[in-house]
């Protein structure tokens, strides 16, 4: 796919040549920080973007687009064969040929209207100058909670030669969909990352951390926006790299109460998307924070275009609660593809009718759980693909 083509005779209004200058492909071997590619030239022609993208910035549409969070994974059996051969998560999260193939595996089968990056969100770590490790039964593992401000002024700025398989996957992924569906790539919210940074991994209290935002708030703050700079610069690279949209997951944004969300998790936020949209203003960005039904009002003051929702909220009370010009992601129940196609039919025009037509990308509430059946999966690929808005409408 040619991308060094000037905008001249193009016919490309201003916003389309913004949207086209984003993408300037990295060479195998190549990495970059994102202001060494500040004038990537746009693609030639006119072409029609992506449905996702499209609908992500409330352009009208005739269908809902859909993709599933954790669409790539163990529900499949081509992703548990590869794992057999493959068994360390970080080699397959980690080397751009595997990265390419896991993401590629639910688009070779279902279609979707988005192909996510196969990554994890603390892949970045390193480039700031942490290491981590994942153990199969007891998850991430990083090797030196930070909890001192010495700590925190140890970090350094992205090093972007330590997430170049993240590069180059994104643009093949971007080659190889040509354009049929949206690239996707994401990244973790200051506030999650730093749960795992000062926890030490996972955890179900998050005592160490929260008690933090009281005994030692200059720590916190200044390891948040460590993180929200770095994830910015994140950002940028992998739009650069062929991301056309993509997703901030805030996963444990939903443990603050809002008062304190609002503190700490809310204006970092607000920090990595003003600072996205000061360079690409037209690339869809969607927040997603589980279990925020409390949240909601919040989330949508963040800048971000599209607004992920949980299955535990009411579609229908979040497009009430959040700003028309913003767009609404989700929220299918993940447990309803374990039912019949009748029921998840049901589900999902229930979903589409809630959420009001248009500005809504459908998706689940949560990603694809274990054990989901593919034939669950596809049926509602299949359904989103049918069902137009004008059908929903009239059933």
């Amino acid at each position: 796919m040619s991308v060094h083509t000037t905008a001249m005779g193009t016919g490309l209004g201003r916003s389309a040549v913004l949207r086209d200058r984003a993408f300037k492909p990295i060479a195998v071997g190549q990495s970059r920080a994102p202001a060494v590619v500040a004038n990537a030239q746009p693609t030639a022609g006119a072409v029609q973007e992506p449905l996702m993208v499209r609908a992500a910035r409330g352009e009208k549409v005739e269908r809902a687009p859909c993709w599933m969070m954790r669409q790539a994974g163990r529900y499949q059996k081509v992703y548990r064969e590869l794992a057999k051969k493959h068994p360390s998560f970080r080699e397959r999260s980690e080397t751009t040929e595997l990265i390419v193939e896991i993401s590629l595996q639910p688009w070779n089968s279902f279609k979707p209207d988005g192909v996510i990056l196969f990554s994890d969100i603390l892949t970045p770590l390193p480039g700031i100058g942490v290491n981590f490790d994942i153990d199969d039964n007891k998850g991430p593992i990083i090797d030196t909670p930070i909890r001192s401000l010495e700590q925190v002024k140890q970090l350094h700025d992205m090093d972007f030669s330590k997430v170049d398989f993240v590069g180059r996957a994104l643009t093949q992924l971007r080659s190889e969909v040509n354009n049929e569906a949206a690239v996707l790539g994401f990244v973790g919210s200051p506030w999650t990352l730093a749960t795992y940074l000062i926890e030490g991994g996972s955890t179900s209290l998050y005592k160490t951390i929260k008690t933090m935002c009281f005994s030692a708030p200059e720590v916190l703050d200044a390891l948040l926006t460590k993180l929200a700079d770095a994830m910015a610069a994140y950002i940028k690279y992998q739009i650069q790299a062929g991301a056309q949209c993509v997703q901030i997951f805030d996963s444990w944004g939903g443990q603050l109460p809002p008062r304190e969300w609002e503190k700490w998790s809310g204006p970092y936020l607000k920090r990595i998307i003003a600072s996205v949209k000061a360079e690409y203003p037209t690339v869809p960005l969607t927040l997603y924070a589980n279990g925020s039904g409390g949240l909601l009002e919040r989330l949508a003051t963040t800048g971000a275009d599209v607004i992920g929702v949980d299955w535990t909220t009411d579609m229908a009370d979040a497009r009430r609660r959040i700003p028309s010009n913003v767009s609404l992601q989700g929220n299918v129940d993940p447990a309803i593809l374990f039912a019949s196609e009748d029921a998840i039919e049901d589900a999902v025009r229930d979903c589409l009718r809630k959420g009001g037509g248009q500005r809504h990308i459908l998706n689940l509430g949560h990603g694809v759980l274990v054990g989901t059946p593919e034939e669950g999966v596809a049926h509602m690929f299949d359904l989103s693909k049918r069902l137009t808005y004008a059908d929903v409408a009239q059933h």
